[in-house]
């Protein structure tokens, strides 16, 4: 007599190895089993590594199939060493100028089939010090890093062994050059100076410096306050230090603000270098609501060439820095300390240029 089987049950197949179970994604002990082999040898076929016959080989496969087992991209990655994924810890996301460069390392990662984990720290020392450390676990392979608080000496100092590339300022290292962990910026210095002698070209000659941050030798407003300085003195002016104005943000609220302050005397001066794009767009909402129009009784300079300036009215001379050149170089340098070919650490300076427009123009 025959062995009874129930009418629309089939037996015999590997997706019985399953059967009776909650649903849920086959794992490798599902498809070790179905197949009859140890998961070692599973995993052997699935990443192509150990020694595995021909015909075991074809039935793993074959179940593999059956059963639609996806091997654990992470679990791999993770047992091979790298992640395939970066972060780029920047101070503030919704800064424009970060929102860009974000975008820029993102393209630059994927060029190089690299994914990016963004990480804001609002210049908090406690998250910028976790960022230097390495964020503490192994979910990423390196890091791009743009401090705000620590110095660049500080996280040379926390640093573990996580790949790290650093942006930003780096003032002079009384040690002569010594360089500990690879960084890309700009010449903040030149630039302010390039962007101070453009006012004086254009036959300004009562100058305001508008970001200044003293007592923070690490953050931008400090190189570009040394340029403005070295370019007023060269042309044998007065760097008058009632009209280097503070900025406890750089937004364009602080700049309005600022702006506001000084309207009593705003016509002991004909031009501004601002130490960034917002605090430059802050000025000129203040300037117009008030009155003062721009370039014909002050000029105006920004920095970082954000899209807003580009639609501001009048649109905004700025400072361009090219981004893309600066992600491409931390990717680069940072991919390579990943992959095990760092060389010795590099302090690359990458291109700017200053964009005239109608905020400082000629004759405008």
């Amino acid at each position: 007599m025959g062995e009874r089987q129930d009418e629309g049950v089939t037996t015999g197949g590997p997706a019985d190895a399953l059967a009776g179970r909650a649903r849920r994604p086959p794992g490798i002990k599902d498809v070790a089993a179905a197949a009859g082999v140890s998961w070692k040898t599973v995993s052997n076929v699935v990443n192509g590594t150990g020694r595995v016959g021909p015909a075991t080989r074809e039935r793993v496969e074959r179940v593999i199939t059956e059963l639609g087992y996806r091997p654990s991209l992470a679990g791999r990655q993770l047992r091979q060493g790298r992640t395939k994924i970066l972060a780029l810890a920047v101070p503030e996301i919704d800064s424009s100028y970060f929102s860009t460069l974000a975008h820029a390392v993102i393209e630059a990662a994927a060029a190089r089939d690299y994914r990016v984990f963004i990480e804001e720290t609002r210049g908090h020392r406690e998250a910028e010090e976790a960022v230097a450390r390495g964020f503490d676990v192994r979910l990423i392979d390196g890091i791009v890093f743009s401090p705000l608080e620590l110095s660049l000496s500080d996280v040379d100092g926390l640093r573990g062994t996580t790949p790290m590339v650093l942006l930003g300022e780096r003032p002079a290292d009384p040690r002569a050059g010594v360089v500990h962990t690879d960084h890309v910026s700009i010449d903040n210095v030149r630039a302010a100076r390039e962007a101070t002698c453009h006012l004086l070209e254009s036959g300004r000659r009562r100058l305001a410096f508008l970001g200044a941050e003293p007592g923070l030798p690490e953050r931008s407003g400090a190189p570009r306050l040394r340029g403005f300085t070295e370019a007023l003195r060269e042309a044998g002016l007065p760097v008058r230090d009632e009209w280097v104005l503070p900025a406890p943000l750089y937004t364009r609220a602080a700049g309005a603000r600022v702006v506001e302050d000084v309207l009593a005397r705003i016509g002991e001066v004909d031009g501004i270098l601002c130490g960034n794009d917002l605090l430059a767009l802050g000025a000129l909402h203040a300037l117009r609501t008030n009155g003062v129009r721009v370039p014909q009784d002050v000029a105006v300079v920004g920095w970082d060439n954000t899209e807003d300036g580009r639609f501001a009215n009048p649109t905004l001379t700025t400072v361009a820095p090219d981004v893309r050149a600066i992600a491409e170089h931390a990717v680069e340098r940072l991919v390579a300390q990943v992959e095990g070919r760092p060389g010795e650490p590099m302090d690359a300076v990458v291109p700017h240029r200053l964009l005239v427009r109608e905020s400082s123009r000629p004759g405008g």
